[in-house]
């Protein structure tokens, strides 16, 4: 197995009062070799992402025998194998500005836009420690505070030789771990991130991952005949200026819906509304705190098994789509859920298709990135994806998973996952103004509906 190269621990420190220590840095390698001159393209959407970032921390708790610290990653060495892109760096495509990098040229048609050279690079990966046990940790630590899990460095002006992905393993006092990952939204979204999960639980487990990875790059791959006209949603976006919102203005919290809670709040709606509709209802009026008028709320919806030639779900890129909802919220929740309810079981597959060929027309054009999630209000629908089977030892399932997407400024995002105990049962992690945030933890309504908050505020930690 290639030795992974240790570098100095410098520029990892976290903030001031953290009980989060990073103490090493070092570089993960895949154990078998890319060919030479091996190339991953990158599609519209995955394009798209460029401002966006995504993370994912995974809670497991200490095992009968003890997790282990090289086992992990030694097992994740072996994983990269399956996902040579994720070892590899980006370049342009070629036609495009930045081919002063001295990166090769791209195999097959000439393509704008960022694409991955597989390289064997490697992925970074941080050693950290946590002054705290895990069931200490999971009572008291805060949203913000929780990020001290990920690690992440933004590109600088040679993206040829920046990892894309980080993966920090974080040690708590007990011997239980945090493992979290970090990566450009370019490269996949947050199912594509969660299942990497169970491809690296399988390899440390010695046995076979159910979802394994599909790195077919040319699945959103379009060559429209002459530029489509943008699609309303996606023309105001590309038009605004990014948001005023700075995103250390911005505050997380998580929120935590007991299966009892959720199937309370389904009776009071209309038969058949989905936990994502009810719980983005929810939110989205109290979050929006206006009494009438109708509004509109972004919805970010993975199309992977909503085309008609579906996707696995371990496609590795984006398949995330943003479609616009409108319902009036004066008219009540139930009515603001059902709405919201048609809305995701409404969007046509050609919605997604104009969409992906504005997007390659736009791209070739080089058009500048604009905010996907934002400057609007966005919710996105993410518990239908099976986090908790990455198991790394059998029968132990992680504690809990907590999944966040980065650059989302402005109104902010709300993101629904499933949670650990299964059923009915979900987590809602909310990216807010941190006002807004502070507001929303002390919010009866929410509080009524059954939540209770894990994550807190930095600014206000509640019960």
């Amino acid at each position: 197995m290639p030795a992974a190269m240790m570098t100095v621990a410098a520029g990892m420190a976290t903030g001031p009062g953290s009980r989060v220590t990073r103490f090493a840095k070092s570089t993960a390698a895949s154990v078998t070799p890319v060919r030479p001159g091996k190339t991953h393209a990158l599609s519209p959407l995955d394009n798209a992402m460029e401002r966006h970032t995504v993370h994912v921390v995974l809670y497991l708790r200490a095992a009968p025998g003890g997790l282990d610290r090289e086992q992990l990653k030694e097992s994740l060495s072996e994983v990269l194998s399956l996902y040579p892109a994720m070892t590899g760096r980006l370049t342009r495509g070629c036609g495009a500005d930045g081919g002063s990098s001295g990166a090769a040229a791209v195999d097959g048609p000439a393509q704008r836009g960022w694409v991955v050279k597989c390289n064997d690079a490697g992925v970074r990966m941080v050693d950290a420690r946590v002054a705290a046990t895990l069931d200490e940790w999971l009572a008291t630590a805060t949203g913000d505070e929780e990020m001290d899990l990920l690690y992440y460095e933004p590109m600088g002006p040679q993206p040829y030789i920046w990892s894309p992905f980080y993966v920090q393993l974080t040690e708590f006092a007990d011997k239980s771990y945090a493992l979290g990952l970090s990566c450009t939204h370019i490269h996949n979204d947050p199912t594509a991130a969660a299942l990497f999960f169970h491809a690296w639980a399988a390899a440390h487990r010695r046995t076979t991952s159910p979802y394994p990875p599909f790195l077919h790059s040319p699945a959103f791959a379009v060559s429209p005949a002459s530029p489509p006209p943008p699609p309303p949603l996606l023309a105001v976006k590309s038009s605004t200026a990014a948001p005023a919102t700075d995103a250390a203005a911005m505050s997380s919290a998580t929120f935590h819906f007991p299966a009892s809670a959720v199937r309370a709040l389904l009776s009071s709606l209309e038969h058949g509304t989905t936990p994502f509709a009810a719980l983005a209802a929810l939110f989205w009026l109290r979050v929006a705190n206006a009494a009438d008028g109708e509004r509109e709320l972004t919805l970010a919806l993975d199309f992977r098994k909503r085309m008609h030639a579906p996707l696995p779900m371990a496609y590795f890129g984006s398949a995330v789509y943003v479609a616009r909802a409108r319902a009036d919220l004066a008219s009540g929740m139930p009515a603001v859920a059902a709405a919201l309810d048609r809305h995701v079981a409404g969007v046509p597959e050609e919605e997604l298709w104009a969409a992906v060929e504005w997007l390659h027309a736009r791209q070739q054009q080089d058009g500048e990135p604009f905010q996907m999630y934002g400057p609007e209000l966005t919710c996105m629908a993410l518990d239908h994806v099976p986090m908790y089977g990455a198991e790394f030892e059998a029968g132990a399932p992680p504690v809990r998973v907590s999944c966040r997407v980065g650059g989302a400024a402005g109104e902010g995002l709300v993101i629904v996952l499933p949670a650990a105990e299964g059923g009915e049962a979900r987590d809602v992690v909310v990216t807010l103004p941190a006002e807004a945030t502070a507001r929303i933890c002390r919010d009866g309504e929410v509080l009524r509906h059954g939540a209770k908050v894990v994550f807190g505020p930095k600014v206000e930690k509640v019960a």
